[in-house]
C-alpha cells in the first residue's frame, strides 16, 4: 500500500482571518511615510502655557527697566 500522508497529498495550511494578519506593505519605503502622516497644526496647552508665561516675564521685566 502507498504512504499516503499528508506530505504526499495536500499540505496542511492554517488559515489566518484578513483581519488578524499582520499587514505588509506592497512597498517597504511607503511605510516611514505612512507613519509621518500630518497631525494637528494647534499648538498644544503645555506649549500655549509656556507662551503665556514667557509673555508675561518679559512684560514684568520690562516694567522694572523703566
Amino acid at each position: 500500500m502507498a504512504n499516503k500522508t499528508i506530505g504526499n497529498r495536500q499540505k496542511l495550511v492554517i488559515r489566518v482571518e484578513p483581519s488578524q494578519r499582520a499587514l505588509k506593505p506592497r512597498n517597504p519605503i511607503a511605510l516611514p511615510v505612512r507613519q509621518r502622516v500630518a497631525g494637528s497644526h494647534e499648538k498644544t496647552e503645555s506649549a500655549k502655557r509656556q507662551l503665556q508665561n514667557r509673555l508675561l516675564k518679559k512684560a514684568l521685566d520690562g516694567d522694572d527697566k523703566d
